[in-house]
Formats: C-alpha cells, sequence, structure tokens
C-alpha cells in the first residue's frame, strides 16, 4: 500500500498582517512569502469552503484587503 502522502507546509505568515493593505501590494507580499494561491474577494461573495493547503483569502474593499484567512 502506498503511503500517504504529507501536505506542504504552509508559509510562517500571519493573515492579520494583511489586514489595511492595498491588494495589489498584499498579494504580491502573499507570494513572495511562498503562498502558493492568493484569492482576491469581494465582500459577501459565496465561495466554495474546503480548506486549501498554500492558499491565502483576501476579502477587498474599496481597494483594501478589510479580511484575510488561509485557505
Amino acid at each position: 500500500m502506498a503511503p500517504i502522502p504529507t501536505p506542504p507546509a504552509e508559509p510562517d505568515d500571519d493573515p492579520e498582517n494583511y489586514v489595511g493593505m492595498e491588494r495589489s501590494g498584499a498579494e504580491h507580499r502573499a507570494r513572495e512569502r511562498g503562498w502558493s494561491s492568493v484569492r482576491s474577494l469581494p465582500p459577501g461573495a459565496i465561495i466554495t469552503m474546503e480548506y486549501r493547503v498554500g492558499r491565502l483569502n483576501f476579502e477587498v474593499a474599496d481597494g483594501r484587503v478589510t479580511r484575510c484567512w488561509k485557505g
């Protein structure tokens, strides 16, 4: 039987540090810090809720990150 794969580690980065940043700057910083996927969403967007290792989500209003979370 094949071994169960170990998911890759997420960057050691606090999502709260992105709140208040401009969207483009936050996306750039997230990719520099190793996030494999960065998703920017408008407030109240309907999204899938599956957890994806390495993904960082931004809620963006008026060009600024208002909320940020992993997965």
